[in-house]
């Protein structure tokens, strides 16, 4: 199921009884970020969590060689950056704006005393790293196993289920760049335009600029390969 691939904790805030959400809310203090802006940087040293209110958010690692590889795409309604916190450890990754984005920042005292106070809130994030770690597990090896065209089709599935609006599968315009799409898949640009060249010549996908929308789910989950 493309599910096992595919992290997002929005269920976080809308399981949260009414009185916690207050008190969550009342100490989010918002922002708002500009296209590619640095949220926290690995190795950085966290002072409280974040939650974005819209927008979307690219996590990743660099790799010896200076390439990015992202993890995670984050949606409006997700929280991150808590692992470290909880951790009491640097940020071991770095998150990016990809898009223009209001997020919220809780910090570190607040964010204790919410999980001193709140069982449900504690539960909730319990359950959050849990998934967060199967997701890591299951594409690393992805990436390691699997040809570009499988990887290539399995991220172009993440992200058609990242940008679509209130759970419509029509008209789902994946915008990330090239760069981004190519370093997700654990490629290069080039690869990358040659496999999308070749979904697009088959009626998998239809491009315009950097706007992507896919044609054929069944297609594009045989060549994903993830059963």
């Amino acid at each position: 199921m493309i599910s096992k691939f595919i992290f997002n904790n929005q269920y976080i805030l809308n399981e949260l009884p009414q009185c916690d959400k207050d008190l969550l809310e009342k100490v989010m203090q918002s922002k708002k970020y500009v296209k590619n802006q640095t949220v926290f940087t690995e190795g950085t040293l966290p002072t409280g969590i974040f939650y974005i209110e819209t927008g979307k958010i690219k996590k990743y690692k660099v790799d010896n060689d200076g390439r990015e590889q992202i993890i995670y795409i984050y949606n409006s309604g997700e929280f991150f950056g808590y692992s470290a916190i909880l951790s009491e450890e640097a940020y071991g990754d770095t998150a990016v704006v990809i898009e223009n984005s209001v997020i919220s920042f809780i910090s570190k005292e607040d964010f204790f005393n919410l999980l001193n106070n709140s069982v449900v809130f504690s539960r909730l994030l319990l359950k959050s790293l849990s998934h967060e770690f199967s997701v890591m597990a299951n594409l690393m090896a992805v990436l390691s196993q699997r040809t570009v065209r499988e990887r290539v089709a399995l991220s172009l599935l993440i992200l058609h289920d990242k940008y679509r609006v209130s759970g419509s599968e029509k008209n789902v315009s994946i915008m990330l760049s090239r760069t981004d799409l190519a370093n997700m898949s654990g490629t290069v640009t080039e690869t990358l335009a040659r496999v999308l060249h070749d979904f697009k010549h088959e009626d998998l996908i239809w491009t315009e600029g950097r706007k992507i929308q896919l044609l054929n789910f069944q297609r594009l989950t045989q060549i994903a390969n993830f059963y």
